[in-house]
């Protein structure tokens, strides 16, 4: 099976639909520009979502939904945020199908045309705020801390699985605040939230930052984020959070009573991730034999493969099987027995190599008789017999050992990557050659960063939070800079 896969050095961008489609996790649908999550990698999201949703509501967080259909009138109210998102948004016109009088299948009935167009949600501001001034009255009210998870549909025309479609699946955050300080917060811990699971659970070390004013989300005040670098030099945004101020209260009239008995508009906060995040897994760790997972997502953490030849060997074999499958179990670890009798072993090293599960075991007769098996670690392409006695404590002990060893290498991979460069000829370079996280000074304006994304694609991916002022010279414009941001190019 590895042989359906494309090096990433011959074709980067090939290597990674290969992975996609050869690993089980994603197709093209039928609707342009729409994706099908396989069950493979539906798992993938189901283990990123619930580990997200206990740390959403371990930070007080609970979940509700709102409908997929938004009034285009409510995207009138708020200037900034209609007009960056006016250009992706999918609109329902009409509410009823008619038989086609030509006997042509079905048409739209043109006297089932709606009062007001509906938008299919892009982001859920406008129809959240909208019902917010409903549910708060009063400072008791507050904080408001809601997330749901939903689909949205944002009009792509150029896309690719998971890091890029017309339709994806992702959560939203929108929250309350009494306080301008209390939102900021607010909006400070979930990128936190964002970076400890990127790096707990995806093993993917991330930088933390904001965006330039050109680069924040529409009707935002600031826009925090946190930017993860994948094998080819290109960054990946992994994770938004918004300062929205007052901006949505005051436009859809959100004020409570405060504890002055005065009315004040509330402050506001979104954030959200989606599921491109299975792309940033997929080009962060991934090798030319496929996919490579860290064992706190992977739908399948250990595959136990029986091996024989003789039927006569088979009951016995399969009850050590069993013993070593319900004791992995009972500690926690996801098992699975491979006693398909279709596939060759070799068929199945290489599914499950290609699958990227992050522990196979192999056992035939001999290793039963010596009390062995055959362990095999995905992250290393390594094997190695080891006794059976304590497997269980073992294993976890790797898992731990391939959760860590991969967010180094990652890591290794992204500081090797990272670059300052102090002219503009370095710049060029950098950017246009290797890429990578490239370090330099910007003068600030609008005008600059403008001129440097036309000449080089390159953009700013984010502004550093633990920056340090440093005085420099602009690398495109000569004027004075105070610290270096972040520029690449980006997926």
């Amino acid at each position: 099976m590895a042989k359906k896969i494309t090096s990433r050095k011959e074709n980067y961008s090939q290597w990674y639909i290969d992975i996609v489609q050869n690993a089980g996790l994603a197709e093209n649908s039928a609707v342009r520009g729409c994706m099908v999550i396989k069950p493979y990698g539906y798992a993938i999201w189901e283990k990123m979502r619930d580990a997200l949703d206990k740390m959403f509501k371990d930070t007080g967080h609970t979940n509700a939904y709102f409908p997929i259909f938004i009034p285009k009138s409510f995207f009138s109210k708020e200037a900034s945020h209609v007009e960056g998102f006016a250009k992706e948004c999918a609109v329902v016109t009409h509410y009823r199908l008619k038989n086609d009088p030509n006997g042509k299948g079905v048409v739209v009935d043109e006297d089932a045309k709606l009062e007001e167009e509906l938008i299919v949600r892009p982001t859920s501001e406008t129809i959240i705020w909208n019902t917010y001034k409903n549910w708060i009255q009063s400072y008791r009210d507050l904080p408001l801390l809601i997330n749901q998870w939903a689909n949205v549909v944002r009009w792509e025309m150029r896309t690719r699985l998971f890091l890029r479609t017309a339709e994806f699946l992702w959560q939203e955050g929108h929250t309350a605040h009494e306080t301008r300080e209390e939102a900021i917060e607010e909006t400070e811990r979930m990128m936190n939230v964002y970076s400890d699971f990127a790096q707990d659970w995806m093993a993917i070390p991330v930088l933390k930052g904001v965006k330039s004013e050109s680069e924040r989300f529409a009707g935002a005040e600031e826009t925090y984020c946190i930017e993860a670098m994948m094998q080819d030099g290109k960054a990946l945004q992994a994770g938004t959070s918004h300062f929205l101020a007052q901006n949505f209260a005051k436009a859809f009239d959100v004020q409570y009573l405060n504890k002055e008995n005065k009315l004040d508009y509330v402050w506001a906060t979104s954030w959200g991730v989606s599921t491109r995040l299975i792309g940033a897994l997929i080009m962060t760790h991934s090798d030319d034999n496929g996919l490579v997972l860290p064992p706190a997502l992977a739908p399948i953490q250990v595959v136990i493969v029986p091996i024989f030849r003789k039927e006569e060997q088979k009951a016995a074999l399969m009850e050590y099987v069993d013993s070593i499958y319900f004791e992995l179990k009972k500690a926690g670890i996801v098992v699975k027995v491979d006693d398909s009798e279709n596939y060759s072993p070799g068929y199945k090293f290489a599914e499950y190599e290609m699958k990227g599960v992050p522990l196979r075991i192999a056992v035939g007769p001999r290793d039963m008789e010596n009390n062995n098996v055959e362990l095999a670690r995905r992250d290393l392409l390594t094997k190695e017999i080891i006794s059976r006695d304590n497997l269980a404590e073992k294993v976890l002990a790797l898992m731990v050992d391939i959760q860590r060893n991969l967010f180094d290498k990652a890591r290794g991979m992204r500081d090797a990557m990272s670059y300052k460069v102090d002219t503009w000829e370095e710049f060029k370079k950098q950017v246009n050659g290797e890429g990578g996280f490239v370090y330099a000074h910007w003068d600030g304006t609008a005008e600059t960063e403008d001129k440097i994304k036309e000449e080089t694609k390159a953009t700013i991916r984010l502004i550093p939070i633990d920056g340090v002022e440093e005085e420099g010279k602009c690398v495109y414009s000569g004027k004075p800079s105070k610290r270096r941001v972040v520029f690449a190019k980006a997926y």
